[in-house]
Formats: C-alpha cells, sequence, structure tokens
C-alpha cells in the first residue's frame, strides 16, 4: 500500500510533474543548504563555519546518528552518498577511511562540499546528479548512503533500484526515510496542522507535509513522503538482507511530561515512534 503522498508521485505521473517536483527540491536546498543555518554568524567557507555545522547535527539535532550509521565502519571501501548536502556525513565516512563519492543534485551543495573537504585535506570525488538515474555502472560501489533524500525524488522505489544496481554483491546500503507511523507525523502534521489548525478542510497531507517539514525563505515547498516499516521494507525487498531501525524523537514532542520521562522510556518511545526510518539493506 502506498503512503498517500506517493500515490500522487508514482511513476504514472507524467514526466514533467516529475521534472517539477525535482527543480522545487533544487530551489529549496540551493538556497537553504543542509545544516548551513547553524553557521549564522561564521565566515563562509570557515573551519569554524563546518564545525558549527557539524556540532549541531551530531550534538543537538540527532546525538545517536554516529551510532546508529557507523561512519567508521567502511574503512578501504568505496563509498556514495546520494544527496551529500554539505559534505557534513561524508565528511566522516572519510575520516573512516572510505574513498567517498559525494552526488547532489544542486550545484550549491556540491561547491560547498568540494570546499568542506578541501579545509579539513581530505579527499573525495562529487558530482550532480539525480538519485533516478545514477551515472555510474553497475556494482560500482561497497557501499551507498543516502540520509533524508530519496523520499523528496517523485519516484523513491525507482531511486533505491538504482542503489541496488550500482552496490556490488555483499555491498551495503543505508537509506534513512520519514517514518509514516511516527508521533511527528500523526501528533504534529495531522492532528495539530492538519485538525486543529484545519488545514486538511483545504489541503491534502501531501501539501502539508510540504509546507511544515522542510523549511526555507525560497517557499519551494519540495516534495515530502513518509513510509511505514512495511512499505520501506517493500522498496527494498531485492536485498538479501534488511534491517529498519527507528529514531528521531525529541522530549520536546512528548510535552507537557517529556522532561519527566526516564532516559530508557524515552529510548524505547523513541525506537518506536521516532520520525526517521533508518533502512540497513545488503545486496
Amino acid at each position: 500500500m502506498q503512503s498517500m503522498a506517493e500515490s500522487t508521485t508514482s511513476s504514472i505521473a507524467p514526466p514533467d510533474l516529475r521534472n517539477e517536483f525535482k527543480q522545487r527540491a533544487r530551489d529549496q536546498w540551493s538556497a537553504n543548504p543542509c545544516g548551513a543555518n547553524a553557521a549564522d554568524g561564521f565566515e563562509y567557507g570557515s573551519r569554524d563555519y563546518f564545525e558549527a555545522i557539524e556540532k549541531y547535527r551530531y550534538e543537538v539535532y540527532a546525538p545517536w546518528m554516529k551510532r546508529v550509521i557507523g561512519f567508521d565502519e567502511f574503512a578501504g571501501k568505496s563509498l556514495l552518498e546520494i544527496g551529500c548536502g554539505t559534505g557534513t556525513d561524508l565528511l566522516q565516512f572519510a575520516r573512516g577511511g572510505a574513498s567517498v563519492t559525494g552526488l547532489d543534485l544542486t550545484p550549491r551543495s556540491i561547491e560547498i562540499a568540494r570546499r568542506r573537504f578541501e579545509v579539513y585535506g581530505l579527499q573525495g570525488s562529487f558530482g550532480i546528479g539525480d538519485a533516478e538515474n545514477l551515472a555510474f555502472p553497475d556494482a560500482s560501489f561497497d557501499a551507498v548512503y543516502s540520509f533524508g533524500v530519496l523520499h523528496h525524488t517523485p519516484r523513491t522505489a525507482r531511486a533505491v533500484e538504482e542503489v541496488y544496481r550500482v552496490l556490488r554483491p555483499g555491498g551495503r546500503a543505508i537509506v534513512m526515510l520519514y517514518h509514516k507511523s511516527s508521533l511527528h507525523y500523526w501528533a504534529g502534521l495531522v492532528f495539530k496542522h492538519g485538525l486543529l489548525h484545519r488545514e486538511l478542510f483545504h489541503s491534502s497531507i501531501a501539501d502539508i507535509m510540504s509546507r511544515r517539514v522542510e523549511h526555507g525563505s525560497d517557499h519551494a515547498r519540495p516534495l515530502v513522503k513518509a513510509y511505514t516499516r512495511a512499505e520501506a521494507r517493500g522498496m527494498f525487498s531485492a536485498f538479501s538482507g534488511c534491517e529498519i531501525i527507528v529514531d528521531q524523537l525529541t522530549r520536546r514532542e512528548l510535552r507537557p511530561f517529556g522532561g519527566l520521562l526516564p532516559d530508557n522510556l524515552f529510548r524505547r518511545l523513541a525506537r518506536a515512534f521516532g520520525w526517521n526510518l533508518i533502512i540497513k539493506a545488503t545486496k
């Protein structure tokens, strides 16, 4: 069963509509490079600029990321990141000894990522590309990583097929998609914005996600989709193994009781109702 958002942009959607969604994504992340707002006040492209982005990502936004992703597990391996943005995660893989390639839809993100690697004296290859049509031969990489990207492309299942194609046998994929069976989706998007603010009376849930999930000054309104565990597992059914981890919940989302919850209970709730599905699959 497709999610509401997926059903509006399936493979039968006309090419011009698919291209429009991709252009919206370019507009959104050209105007608002991923994580760059955390570096306001720092000189663009400086080490302090990149340190501020990194500190926010791994200490404030998602403190669980380094533990769950395992950036240091790919030493000596070739790794492709689809949607590398400003290169924050890609840099961690490179630090861990991987031979990295970063791909993004937006030239500005690639420019920033290149600059980041120069600042830190690390090697990486970079290019502009489309997740649905990767310009690499079959079996090119030992690992493919994509965090919070493939749910913005019209044909997400097609992008997953491309991940499978460019992986070598035994290669590993790590992909984050938004989680439909999450507190953020149901309490935040559906109940708060959809019902309490009455947005569902004149908009679809897909429109609400487009407005509310990704925030930018340019009002680009990119495509945003969310998936259940079953839907995600179905898209990765060609892989020989598939593990799905759920995370990304804040105590603020559990107000007024979030601050009172013991850590072990909070972690259990995050693993059940977090906003991120982290899919780890083996070809």
